[in-house]
């Protein structure tokens, strides 16, 4: 191992700074969302004068830039406001972050730890944190922007009376202000929120639109410059990579991991050059993970559905439906000693399969007798048996 390690220390490098292709990596330059920028930094600026800024709700799929532009204007912001001495101050919270936002305690606690004020995990009661973060707040004249990441996982997880309790906070507070971003990937998030919630959060809105194929190409080119050596690239590679990420709702994110994956590829295999066929495997390789880290995180009942599936479907049945996948998952269920979920819960899993890319489930009308849905697997051969060696595994089915 030890030569193998020196060998690569060695090694030419097809890349001159990976970073620049990482989800966190925030560029000097960002193109294409001129116009959602300037929106957002209207919404922001009168903080600079020591007044409140409207709270503001974002929203689009995922790769659209949303998380990205946020963080850009924020750090010029924060430039402007050091450079002429305004309290000024922003936290950021990804909301998908296990154990900082799972629930209404973790993520006050978290926000008071940010304002320096050291909370235990568990043990105090909710209101006594609250009353320790709005202190930390109100100890001096200040603006505070915060940013919630995925605000949609913290309603999920920790319910909206949380989300009530923080855009009312203004009311507790005599120095401090605060006002609060929403990011989300949900489109529909807001519309299921209390109405009283949904009124503060939303006092401004911004949607973010998918990138199309151009777009991502000219965002790939202008990372390309500094991620990679010169000719790293073969013809057609960042033209492949826009177009996949196109066909997957205009996502950069997932264009510029595609782009990083292929040239890891190619330099593993000890290549100067990342060619159309690594960016094939780079695609399989992350379609491939992304389904099994996701399955494998699931709660039982969800993989015992998801088991119950590909086992009808290698009957060689072109369609499966909603009734025999529950027959069988709760025969299934009986086998392994696992309690059954109601045929509506059953029907939502299936949804969330998907979503997931894994199936696709087409819901159609029986007339009087309902609706169900036809159930088709999506994945490919290989994936598909790796997710049942996977389950019989997480399930101990012999």
């Amino acid at each position: 191992m030890t030569a193998f390690f020196e060998k690569f220390l060695t090694k030419d490098s097809l890349f001159l700074d990976k970073k620049v292709l990482q989800a966190n990596y925030t560029p000097n330059k960002i193109l294409h969302r001129e116009q959602e920028i300037e929106q957002i930094a209207h919404v922001l600026a009168p903080a600079l004068r020591m007044e409140k800024s409207s709270n503001l709700f974002i929203y689009g799929k995922t790769g659209t830039g949303k998380t990205v532009c946020v963080k850009y204007i924020t750090n010029n912001i924060l430039e402007v406001a050091s450079k002429n001495r305004i309290p000024l101050r922003i936290v950021y919270i990804n909301c998908k972050l296990k154990r900082v936002a799972d629930t209404e305690y973790r993520l006050i606690a978290q926000l008071a730890t940010e304002f320096g004020k050291a909370i235990p995990a568990t043990g105090l009661p909710t209101d006594e944190v609250y009353k320790i973060f709005f202190s930390a707040l109100d100890s001096k004249e200040q603006v505070i922007i915060l940013i919630l990441d995925e605000i949609d996982q913290l309603a999920k997880k920790a319910g909206d009376a949380i989300l009530y309790n923080l855009t009312r906070i203004n009311e507790e507070l005599k120095k401090a202000q605060l006002s609060i971003i929403g990011i989300s990937n949900d489109l529909v998030f807001v519309d299921n929120l209390d109405p009283r919630v949904k009124s503060s959060l939303s006092e401004e809105e911004i949607l973010f639109p998918p990138y199309n194929a151009l777009q991502i190409q000219d965002i790939l080119y202008e990372r390309a410059k500094r991620a990679f050596k010169k000719d790293a690239l073969g013809e057609g590679v960042i033209e492949k990579c826009a177009a996949y990420a196109a066909r997957e709702h205009g996502d950069a994110r997932r264009a510029l991991e595609l782009l990083r994956v292929a040239a890891e590829i190619a330099e593993r295999k000890g290549l100067s050059k990342v060619s159309l066929n690594h960016i094939d495997e780079a695609e399989e390789k992350i379609e491939r993970e992304r389904i099994l880290d996701a399955v494998q995180t699931q709660p039982k009942q969800f993989q015992a559905v998801l088991y119950s599936v590909l086992k009808l479907s290698e009957k060689n049945k072109p369609l499966i439906f909603t009734g025999e996948i529950y027959d069988f998952y709760k025969s299934l269920c009986d086998k392994i000693n696992l309690r059954p979920l109601t045929q509506r819960r059953v029907s939502d899993v299936l949804a969330e399969l998907d979503m997931l890319g894994i199936i696709n489930a087409k819901v159609i009308s029986k007339g009087r007798y309902g609706r169900t849905r036809e159930i088709t697997i999506s994945t490919s051969h290989e994936i598909t048996n790796k997710l049942k060696e996977l389950l019989e595994k997480a399930l101990e089915i012999s």
